[in-house]
């Protein structure tokens, strides 16, 4: 099963690149009608199928987005 992540974007250091929604393996991240304090239509996840593989915090040229996996499920211990 895939890892669970979330992604955080902050809306006011966006500018509406779309190198995360290019760099997303799954498309889950698209570029919203919303728009920020500066005018920039901001990105938004699309989906929860993120596997938080990072790629959309990696490229962004302004370190808008932060991603936070989920811990994996500990193994069973052998007795």
């Amino acid at each position: 099963m895939a890892r669970k992540a979330t992604v955080l974007i902050d809306k006011e250091l966006c500018k509406g690149c779309e190198l995360c929604v290019i760099a997303c393996p799954l498309e889950g991240l698209v570029l919203s009608d919303d728009l920020n304090l500066k005018g920039y239509r901001i990105v938004r996840l699309d989906t929860d199928k993120c596997t938080g593989c990072v790629n959309c915090a990696l490229v962004c040229p302004d370190s808008a987005i932060s991603v936070f996996r989920e811990p994996k499920a500990a193994k069973p211990e052998a007795t």
